[in-house]
């Protein structure tokens, strides 16, 4: 019940109330073109595909911390009063279940509001009844689950992720390398729930985990969303690598002050989120087959924990780049930016899209949601792909196929009939 989740569920109760727009949303707003251009066929995604409407949804959730959805916006300070005050009663029904914490995962944090528990396979039990008392006493007949907790600190794949029998091994033992969402994701895959996981933790990336995902039939997407400065990073670099402009240099710095912040600040928690960040560059600008481009590319990224921004983040980024026989140029972006403002779509978006995919009998990883992720999971052994662009054609290409339609090319053959 953080500042991206309560952000989120307000959004909505506003937006179904028509209170106020769902801006930053694909499945609201975006059309999908259908044939050629010609055709005059450009539906909204949302009537084009048949996914929940906003008047379907129903919230919940966990949290180390007490309080209701208002107080805790309230608290998070994203959201204007004016906003707030509107849908304030129904914010204050949604009481988060106490969460299932480990604070050597978040050290900045110290829970409150947690289960107990004498090992991790009995956390994951409580969380598997949490689910099903939810879905039973609020009528639903589906669930979806997005992970919007914090950063927790860098862990690697040990023997307790490589099969499904490992891993419960090691819930039963408490394995130190299960960290917290582990936890609720296996339990969301056990009970047959779609989940996302929007943090750049060792969540649903790893091979037991794909497992169990196959074996109960149950979508999967990751990790990390793609909100604000990585953002600008698959919207810019793809643009450079077109024209084929080299790069010597990409220094990006954040300032942030919520809670996300909080927890970066702790170097463990810190060194997750870098590998999520850097990774991006490297596979857009593919540095192995532009040596004389990008082969001496310096790229470090730096984020500051500033109270006094609160939610409303800063990223600035520095690139030095080159041109036509090696003249030196820059670029200087200063993204004024709103983390949970950024999110919150992101948010909704991926619980209609795995609703959707679990409707359609989509198993596994989700590489079609990629667009959302700054670090987007693939089949092993694939490159991901973090051109937004192409991430967008993929997204909107799968959506034709599942629903029958021609897919898009671009080709443009019929200069040639």
């Amino acid at each position: 019940m953080g500042a991206v989740a309560t952000t989120t569920v307000a959004g909505v109760l506003l937006a179904r109330r028509g209170l106020a727009e769902p801006v930053g949303s694909l499945t609201q707003l975006s059309t999908i073109r259908l044939g050629r251009r010609t055709a005059g066929r450009t539906p909204k995604i949302g009537d084009f595909v048949p996914l929940a409407s906003l008047d379907d949804l129903v919230f919940g959730g966990w949290d180390v911390f007490p309080g209701d959805a208002y107080a805790r916006a309230v608290e998070a300070d994203v959201l204007r009063h004016e906003h707030l005050d509107h849908v304030r009663g129904e914010l204050e029904l949604i009481q988060p279940m106490p969460g299932a914490f480990y604070p050597e995962y978040v050290r900045r944090l110290t829970g409150t509001y947690v289960k107990s528990g004498r090992s991790k396979a009995e956390m994951v039990e409580q969380i598997r009844d949490d689910i099903r008392r939810f879905v039973r006493e609020r009528e639903c007949a589906r669930a979806v689950c997005i992970w919007c907790g914090s950063t927790e600190t860098f862990t690697s794949p040990t023997r307790a992720h490589e099969s499904v029998s490992a891993f419960e091994r090691g819930l039963h033992e408490s394995d130190p390398g299960i960290a917290n969402s582990q936890l609720y994701a296996w339990a969301c895959v056990k009970e047959g729930i779609p989940f996302a996981n929007g943090a750049p933790n060792l969540c649903v990336d790893f091979p037991a985990v794909w497992e169990l995902a196959r074996e109960r039939e149950v979508p999967i997407a990751g990790k990390d969303f793609k909100t604000g400065q990585t953002l600008m990073k698959t919207v810019i670099a793809p643009g450079l690598k077109a024209r084929m402009l080299g790069v010597r240099g990409w220094f990006s710095t954040n300032i942030l002050g919520n809670r996300d912040g909080e927890v970066l600040d702790d170097p463990g928690c810190f060194k997750t989120k870098e590998t999520s960040k850097l990774g991006v560059l490297d596979v857009i600008l593919q540095r192995d087959a532009y040596p004389q481009l990008y082969g001496d590319l310096f790229h470090k990224v730096r984020i500051e924990y500033y109270p006094p921004r609160g939610d409303a983040k800063e990223g600035w980024d520095n690139i030095d780049l080159f041109g036509w026989l090696g003249y030196p140029m820059q670029i200087k972006i200063d993204f004024l930016c709103r983390d949970s403002i950024l999110a919150a779509p992101v948010v909704l978006d991926l619980a209609l899209f795995l609703d959707f995919a679990s409707r359609a009998s989509l198993r596994g990883t989700q590489e079609w949601l990629s667009f959302y992720f700054k670090s987007p999971m693939t089949a092993p052994g694939l490159r991901p792909e973090h051109d937004l662009f192409i991430q967008l054609m993929k997204l909107k290409n799968t959506l034709r196929w599942l629903m029958g339609e021609e897919l898009i090319t671009h080709l443009g053959h019929e200069y040639y009939d």
